[in-house]
């Protein structure tokens, strides 16, 4: 059921930039009505300046901030994309921080099981609501030095497949979208703690990675299927991406 205004509302995690603040933009142009939630309050008032949606200043490692997130939304929600996520570092397992490993599945995991059980009574009660949670490749498949981070996308993924069964016969699909290599401004560049050489490193040579845009587009082709169709799961690599180590790269 749509809002008193006419239009049907979603909540994007993360959505200061990258591909939440895409997704953001990309429900909107759809007619979502769009709650831009992330932890930068300055960057999620200028996208829902700009969208016409509503800014919520969210951390989702904090129960308290996603309870207010919440009460913001009120009693109906159509469309949750949880975006929130990130990764830290890239030593491998003999030299890791487990502090960043912490960090890892808070954001990932935890964050997206704190949004989720807030939000899950409002997207029961709009009879036709939707979860999409952006995972990653690298919750299909282990690469060196990636290991805190693929253990930290491998729960988003079996916590969306959780999800469904838990919720099936419910009106609510459960969805998951992993992008391979995209490249956006800010990603790689904290995973590196601003070392900005090694995050263009990463992107070396591959003429056309994805795009925020690209990810966000996707998402918002699933958010407008009919009620009856359910993706379960969407893995979205470039072209030049065969597998996580195997990527074409021009010289």
């Amino acid at each position: 059921m749509p809002t008193p205004e006419g239009r049907r509302t979603a909540v994007v995690t993360g959505a200061s930039s990258g591909i939440g603040a895409a997704t953001a933009r990309a429900l909107a142009a759809e007619g979502y009505a769009v709650w831009c939630a992330a932890r930068r309050s300055d960057r999620v008032e200028a996208l829902a300046e700009e969208i016409g949606g509503t800014p919520v200043t969210c951390d989702v490692t904090s129960p308290q901030s996603v309870a207010a997130l919440a009460a913001s939304v009120g009693e109906t929600l159509h469309v949750l994309v949880n975006n929130a996520g990130g990764a830290f570092g890239l030593q491998p397992v003999a030299e890791a921080d487990p502090e960043d490993w912490r960090r890892m599945y808070e954001v990932n995991v935890l964050g997206l099981l704190h949004v989720t059980q807030a939000l899950l009574p409002a997207l029961r009660a709009s009879g036709d609501g939707l979860i999409v949670n952006v995972g990653s490749t690298a919750g299909r498949i282990a690469y060196e030095g990636g290991a805190g981070y693929t253990a930290a996308k491998h729960g988003t993924q079996v916590v969306t497949e959780t999800l469904r069964l838990e919720l099936v016969g419910e009106p609510i699909r459960i969805s998951e979208i992993a992008p391979g290599m995209v490249r956006t401004e800010e990603f790689a560049t904290v995973r590196f703690e601003g070392d900005r050489a090694r995050a263009d490193a990463v992107y070396a040579g591959v003429a056309e990675p994805l795009v925020a845009e690209d990810v966000a587009d996707a998402i918002a082709w699933i958010a407008t299927r009919p009620a009856h169709v359910n993706i379960d799961e969407l893995v979205i690599k470039p072209r030049a991406q065969a597998a996580q180590h195997k990527v074409h790269r021009e010289s």
